[in-house]
C-alpha cells in the first residue's frame, strides 16, 4: 500500500505541474460538446419520441466518457517517457509487487478524471440535466469503473509501446472508434444491423449507459440496451479484467516482444 499510495501522489504532482493536461482533456470534449450540440440540436430526434429532443442533453453523458478517457489517455503516455528517462526501471526492482504499479497509476489516473468530470459538472444546468443525490453517487461510481478499466489499457498499451507518437496512434485507433460507437454520438435504436452488433460487444456502450443511468435517475434513461444493474456489472467485468491483464502485461520483462 506504501508503493501505491507512493505513486498515487506522484500521479497527482505530474498534474499540478502540467497545467496543459487540464486544457487537453476538458478542452477537447467541451469542444465536442458545444460544436455537435449546438450544430444538431436543431435537427435531433429521438427514435419514437413527438417533439426533437435536446442534443445537448442527449450527448451529455457521452462527452463525460470522453473525458475519462483523455484522461486516461494523458495519464499513462508519461510511461513511455519514464522507460527512457530511468524511473520505471527504478521502479520494476524495487521491492514491491508488480500488481502495485499498475493499481498505483490506474489509481491515480482514475482520481484526476473523477476531478475533471466534476469540473465538466458544472454544465449540468446548461445541459438542462437534474440528477438526484443517488443519481450522483451512481455517477462518482460509474466514473470510477470507467475510469480503471481505460487506464488500466493506458497502461498495457504504454507498456507495449517505444515512442509517444506510436503509443499516440495506437490509442487513437481503439478509443476514438470505440467512444463513436458507444452510442454517445448518435442514439443506439435504428443504426443498421451489422453496426449495432459492433455497438453491443463495445465496452464502452455499457459504460455509457452508466452514465446516462445515473444522470436522467430518478427518470427513465433514454436509449440504453441494458438495465442499470447489468450496465454497472458488465462495466465492473471490464475493470477488473483490464486490471488483471494490466497486471500480467506489467510482470514480463520491460522490453520483451
Amino acid at each position: 500500500m506504501h508503493a501505491v499510495t507512493a505513486l498515487w501522489k506522484r500521479e497527482m504532482l505530474k498534474f499540478v505541474r502540467d497545467r496543459s493536461r487540464i486544457v487537453g482533456a476538458l478542452g477537447q470534449p467541451l469542444l465536442f460538446w458545444l460544436l455537435l450540440g449546438f450544430g444538431f440540436q436543431g435537427v435531433f430526434q429521438m427514435p419514437g419520441t413527438g417533439p426533437p429532443a435536446g442534443y445537448l442533453t442527449f450527448l451529455f453523458p457521452g462527452v463525460i466518457a470522453l473525458v475519462i478517457l483523455f484522461t486516461a489517455l494523458f495519464s499513462t503516455i508519461s510511461i513511455v517517457d519514464e522507460r527512457r528517462q530511468g524511473f520505471l526501471q527504478a521502479a520494476l526492482v524495487a521491492p514491491v509487487p508488480r500488481l502495485a504499479l499498475v493499481f498505483g497509476t490506474t489509481l491515480g489516473g482514475t482520481t484526476l478524471a473523477l476531478v475533471q468530470v466534476l469540473l465538466f459538472l458544472t454544465l449540468l444546468p446548461v445541459a438542462g440535466l437534474r440528477p438526484s443525490p443517488g443519481g450522483l453517487l451512481l455517477l462518482a461510481v460509474a466514473c470510477v469503473l470507467i475510469g480503471l478499466a481505460f487506464t488500466a489499457l493506458g497502461v498495457l498499451i504504454a507498456w507495449r509501446t517505444d515512442t509517444t507518437r506510436g503509443f499516440h496512434a495506437v490509442m487513437n485507433l481503439v478509443l476514438l472508434p470505440m467512444w463513436l460507437l458507444s452510442g454517445a454520438v448518435f442514439p443506439v435504436t435504428g443504426v443498421p444491423g451489422v453496426l449495432r452488433w459492433i455497438m453491443v460487444f463495445n465496452p464502452v456502450t455499457y459504460g455509457v449507459a452508466a452514465l446516462r443511468h445515473a444522470l436522467y435517475r430518478p427518470a427513465p434513461a433514454p436509449d440504453v440496451l441494458v438495465s442499470p444493474p447489468v450496465a454497472f456489472g458488465l462495466c465492473l467485468v471490464f475493470a477488473l479484467a483490464m486490471l488483471l491483464l494490466a497486471a500480467r502485461t506489467v510482470r514480463r520483462p520491460l522490453f520483451a516482444r
